[in-house]
Formats: structure tokens, C-alpha cells, sequence
């Protein structure tokens, strides 16, 4: 009866270890999120600098030196690679900006969707890709909210919401159109935690790389 005894408390045992393994805990999945940005960082040479020398050097990073900046409270880490022409978002203002990007699962390394290639066609979206994405924007002090008007991100995701992280680079961008020949439109580089991601990221804790335009409406 001991040993019969002993066996069961054995079985329990490894079944409950088992099923621990199997679960992860959101800790769990946040640890994973980090090693995965920090091997993304490491595997495409990105030099991390800090908010200070970010500032220092006029709000900008340097592209040739691949420097991405951390900003610790988004947690996100942004490049850029053009401060755009026109003008940054007034205060109390609310626009349409018109967006061109790529979208990518860092943790699990495939690519999500785009837009930014204008003649991309996939059969789920028909000519659908060949559009930007539209998204209203507002600004009342130092907050910035937004909700796309169309485009593949609420279609792929399911929602209208612009995620934060998306918002971030509009403190330090231009929002502006082209009215010269020389005139460029604002483009980051974006590594985004799934705290400032979409639905999707949040719910399924995973971070995002992209790279996005942003060109005033009209």
C-alpha cells in the first residue's frame, strides 16, 4: 500500500511539474520579450544611446552609426532617419497623417504586414496594400492620441487604435507635405515592446520593429 502510495505522490509530482513547464507566467513572457529585443540589438549591430546624448545632439540620431535611442518611459527605441519638412503637431491640434510602413514580429521573426512598397499586392488585401494608412491624430499638451481612419493596420489587427508606440516619434518629428524638390517626409525606425504595441502585441506579449512615413494629409 506504501509503494502504491508512493507511486501516485511520484505522478502528482511530475504531472505538476509538467504542467509548470508548459505555462508561462506574464513574467515569463516579458523576460522572453526582453531577451528577444536584446538579440535583435545585438544581431543588427544597434547602438543604444541614452535620452541625455539624445538630446544633446539636437534630437537626433545618427543613421550612419545605426544609433537608435532609448526612451525609458515608453520603453521604446526609436531611430531617426528624417526629421520631415513642415512642422511638428501644435498643441490642440488634430490632423490626418498619412502612414507608409512595414510592420515585424521581432520574438517570433516573420514579417506581420506592409504597405511601404506601393505596388505590394497580397491576395487577402487585393490592391488594398497599395494605399497608405490614415490615421487622425490628436495633441492636447504633451498627450498624443490617434485612431486610424483606414489602412492594413486595423484591418490586420482588428482595430482602430494607433498603438502608442506608433505616436512616440511625433514629440520629436515634422508632419508635414513635400512642397519642394528637395523636401523629404519624416521616417523612424521603431523597436516597439508590446506594452506601446497593438491589441495584438499586448495580448500575445510580443515586440514589434518598424519603419514608418509620416506625411500630413492634405
Amino acid at each position: 500500500m506504501k509503494k502504491v502510495y508512493s507511486l501516485l505522490v511520484l505522478l502528482c509530482g511530475i504531472l505538476f511539474l509538467t504542467s509548470c513547464n508548459k505555462g508561462e507566467t506574464y513574467s515569463d513572457l516579458k523576460d522572453a520579450e526582453r531577451e528577444a529585443i536584446n538579440r535583435y540589438i545585438s544581431k543588427n549591430n544597434i547602438k543604444v544611446i541614452s535620452q541625455t546624448q539624445f538630446t544633446d545632439q539636437g534630437e537626433t540620431t545618427n543613421v550612419a552609426n545605426n544609433e537608435y535611442v532609448y526612451l525609458e518611459r515608453s520603453g521604446v527605441y526609436m531611430q531617426i532617419v528624417r526629421k520631415g519638412c513642415g512642422e511638428k503637431v501644435k498643441d490642440g491640434e488634430t490632423l490626418e497623417i498619412l502612414c507608409r510602413f512595414s510592420e515585424y514580429n521581432i520574438k517570433e521573426n516573420k514579417l506581420v504586414t506592409r504597405n511601404d512598397i506601393v505596388y505590394f499586392y497580397d491576395a487577402s488585401y487585393g490592391n488594398y496594400s497599395s494605399l497608405p494608412d490614415k490615421m487622425m491624430v490628436e495633441r492636447i499638451g504633451n498627450t498624443y492620441t490617434g485612431s486610424f481612419v483606414y489602412g492594413l493596420m486595423s484591418y490586420t489587427h482588428s482595430s482602430t487604435s494607433v498603438p502608442a508606440g506608433w505616436l512616440v516619434p511625433l514629440t520629436y518629428v515634422n508632419i508635414g507635405r513635400p512642397v519642394n524638390d528637395d523636401d523629404e517626409i519624416a521616417k523612424v525606425r521603431l523597436i516597439v515592446p508590446h506594452s506601446q504595441g497593438t491589441v495584438d502585441a499586448s495580448s500575445s506579449v510580443f515586440p514589434c520593429y518598424y519603419e514608418i512615413t509620416y506625411e500630413r494629409d492634405k
